[in-house]
């Protein structure tokens, strides 16, 4: 296949080889395409045989696509089994806080810290085939039988719990009622969810495929477009309307004639070096 009629060019190949993201071209807006598959990897390296979706590349990549003015929207494409805990709910804050048009898909499964990261979109979708595990925190290496390391459990679950029942329509206790279930898995606690199911609990807004996701995208972007440009004729008719001006106090004025004494008090009214400084630190003007 020639260089012309390939479908994307040495440099978007690249890119998605790198880093698993791709901005298409020709395409009704601009959006990019965010990859997160396999294992989430955190702050230890996994073996090299492992398909892993490293941290230290999404959130640069994140923060890049929410400050570039010519992407319009974001879409987010999940096959993972979990990961990192704390890495996986460090990209998903990333995304919900995104102001950009943000929407996300599960296909395969979007298990464990995966959950988090499907709800973390503005809007999000399952393909009916795929799956949701949702089970308790677990710990790898050495752990103390102590109570301080339940109580850290409890933690940790406890921020997985308030994100997940946040950015989406279900409860807390239900969700909780999910991950502790027991009879469910053979080896461990927990529910799978099908796509059909996870909407029925209310965890993902929409059952549908990619071209549900991305119209949804495009209706997310133009009304965010509908919404600028009202603001700007808003503004634009404000200008338009009566000024109002405000009455400004007389200054007052030092004069040869002026005593010392009075002097002094006009230099202070004039010039209120403490307030200022005050102001300036307190970010006022």
């Amino acid at each position: 296949m020639s260089e012309e009629n390939a479908p994307f060019t040495e440099e978007q190949n690249q890119q998605i080889i790198d880093t698993g993201i791709v901005a298409p071209g020709n395409a009704l807006h601009n959006i990019y395409c965010l990859t997160i598959i396999g294992q989430i990897e955190g702050h230890y390296t996994l073996p090299p045989q492992n398909k892993t979706t490293k941290y230290e590349h999404i959130i640069p990549a994140l923060v890049a696509i929410e400050e570039d003015s010519s992407i319009e929207g974001l879409l987010i494409v999940l096959n993972t089994v979990g990961g990192d805990v704390e890495a996986g709910l460090a990209i998903a804050e990333l995304v919900s806080g995104m102001s950009k048009p943000t929407v996300s898909i599960v296909v395969g499964g979007g298990h464990s810290i995966g959950v988090p990261l499907a709800v973390s979109a503005k809007r999000s979708f399952i393909v009916p085939s795929a799956t949701m595990t949702i089970h308790p925190v677990r710990m790898n290496g050495m752990m103390l039988g102590v109570p301080q390391t339940m109580d850290y459990f409890e933690k940790m679950q406890e921020r997985i719990t308030r994100f997940v029942t946040n950015n989406s329509k279900m409860k807390a206790e239900r969700f909780k009622e999910l991950m502790m279930e027991r009879d469910e898995l053979v080896l461990d606690v927990g529910t799978v969810l099908d796509g059909k199911n996870a909407v029925k609990e209310g965890l993902i807004d929409s059952l549908g495929g990619l071209s549900d996701a991305v119209d949804c995208l495009y209706k997310l972007i133009e009304k965010e477009e509908r919404k600028s440009e009202k603001s700007v004729k808003t503004g634009k008719s404000n200008k338009g309307g009566k000024s109002v001006t405000k009455k400004r106090s007389n200054p007052t004025r030092i004069t040869p004639s002026t005593s010392r004494m009075d002097r002094a008090t006009a230099v202070k009214s004039i010039s209120p070096r403490g307030e200022m400084r005050y102001n300036d630190w307190s970010g006022e003007r």
